[in-house]
């Protein structure tokens, strides 16, 4: 199975779980910077939510998938709204690239708010979770 992990970050919250990610599942955490290059089964998708929207980072890096993704995973980070999940839902769907259902979200900190999150319990929440997800694809 080929499996890939991109992320966008500004605060550091994403690419914490990116790197647990890459830990998990031995596959090179990599920025929304970086293109795919080769066909994956699975891509873990990582994004914040910054003024109430995906990045525009995230957006850029979505139109310019030209590969064959089996489905996107997501996860995700942010202080005061949800998962960023629906947004990227709907960027995908414009590329006709299947998200799964199953996401992870945890709280970001940003200035005051949250802090010390992402925390050692959403760590171990997350590991779990990628663990689940291999073990049913």
């Amino acid at each position: 199975m080929k499996i890939a992990i991109r992320y966008y970050t500004r605060t550091g919250n994403t690419e914490t779980l990116a790197k647990t990610l890459e830990k998990v599942l031995g596959v090179k955490a990599e920025t929304t910077d970086i293109k795919l290059e080769e066909d994956v089964d699975i891509l873990f998708l990582g994004s914040s939510v910054y003024a109430a929207g995906v990045d525009d980072n995230v957006k850029q890096f979505i139109k310019n998938i030209d590969v064959k993704v089996g489905i996107v995973v997501n996860f995700s980070t942010a202080a005061l709204l949800k998962s960023t999940k629906k947004q990227i839902t709907k960027l995908l769907k414009l590329k006709q690239i299947p998200v799964s259902n199953n996401e992870f979200y945890c709280r970001g900190s940003f200035s005051l708010l949250h802090k010390g999150r992402p925390n050692q319990t959403d760590l171990d929440n997350i590991t779990i979770w990628a663990k689940n997800i291999i073990a049913n694809n």
